[in-house]
């Protein structure tokens, strides 16, 4: 069986072994591939069997060029660079991996969030450039600190990961609205659930966690930011599609919102004419709340089990059955 990764490197640049899906079958491996190269992408697929991507679209030209793949797998949750009709209409199951960094995506939601409410580092740089030992008080700040409890957190989207951010935000004494295409008791236990526009109202922060669809994409817009708390904190570790970045970065010079975190925008790397960039209060990091290296093991692990179970006749975790 030939098995091919388009994009290696981000997942394991190293620290990880590939070692487990050796022995599965034949394994070539390419760091990276530029995403719009689709004579590239058909060319490295090649002969392929299955076709492990995280990043790197498998368009529905990709799929007809290429009629030797059987399966897909998927080295991440989301999915929506493979398209999945395609593959249904040409028998290709897409596997992927349902969970891997509940509670790292978790945490790095909310180390933003206190970045931004206690700016630990932008003090810590300030101490170590002089700013201290300079001054005439025992105790200074750049700007004003932010409590969190009392406050509401709003979360868009209450799965897995949006509830580890509930339970989090509630042990920090905040009260959590919740909109999600579905509800459970699970939910209910520690989240109220509203509609999206009094979640936008009522929320001193809110935290987008929901998957990128089209019903979901641009959820973050001119309009939607216009129901928001006046000096509301916007959150967003989840996907760079579900925010319009011109309607933000607007929305942070004007001063409606007070800030935001992001850790993912619409296009990934960020271009450098992303008006994100010049925004004030905007704390951008390059897509990594994933990529603690013990997600990263999960994620081999499984795709390791999605591929012995294709091998083995019944696929497992596939989106498009």
């Amino acid at each position: 069986m030939k098995m091919v990764i388009l994009d290696a490197y981000v997942e394991n640049p190293g620290d990880l072994s590939w070692a487990p899906l050796k022995d599965l079958g034949e394994l070539t491996l390419y760091d990276a591939i530029p995403g719009n190269d689709v004579d590239k992408i058909v060319a490295c697929i090649g002969t392929a069997e299955v076709v492990l991507t995280n990043k790197t679209p498998l368009s529905a030209e990709v799929l007809h060029r290429c009629p030797s793949i059987q399966c897909i797998a998927i080295l991440a949750t989301g999915y929506n660079i493979v398209d999945i009709a395609c593959a249904k209409e040409l028998g290709i199951p897409v596997c992927n991996v349902p969970t891997y960094g509940t509670y790292a995506v978790a945490q790095y939601t909310i180390a933003m969030l206190l970045e931004l409410c206690s700016r630990v580092a932008e003090h810590d740089r300030s101490v170590h450039a002089g700013r201290w030992q300079n001054n005439p008080q025992w105790s200074y700040w750049e700007r004003p600190l932010t409590e969190l409890a009392g406050k509401t957190m709003g979360i868009i989207g209450l799965g897995r990961i949006g509830q580890r951010v509930a339970q989090i935000a509630a042990a920090m004494g905040m009260k959590v609205l919740a909109y999600s295409r579905t509800e459970t008791e699970e939910g209910r236990s520690i989240a109220a659930y509203v509609d999206l526009p009094t979640l936008l109202a009522e929320s001193d922060v809110v935290s987008l966690h929901c998957p990128l669809f089209p019903e979901t994409e641009g959820i973050i817009n001119r309009e939607t930011i216009a129901q928001m708390k006046d000096g509301a904190i916007l959150l967003n570790a989840s996907r760079g599609g579900l925010v319009v970045d011109a309607d933000l970065a607007e929305a942070l010079h004007s001063g409606k919102l007070a800030a935001a975190a992001l850790d993912v925008v619409s296009q990934e790397p960020i271009c450098p004419d992303n008006p994100l960039l010049k925004a004030p209060n905007c704390i951008l990091t390059p897509h990594i709340a994933w990529a603690a290296k013990e997600c990263r093991q999960r994620i081999i692990d499984t795709t390791v089990e999605n591929v012995r179970a294709y091998k083995e006749g019944h696929p497992i975790h596939v989106v498009n059955p």
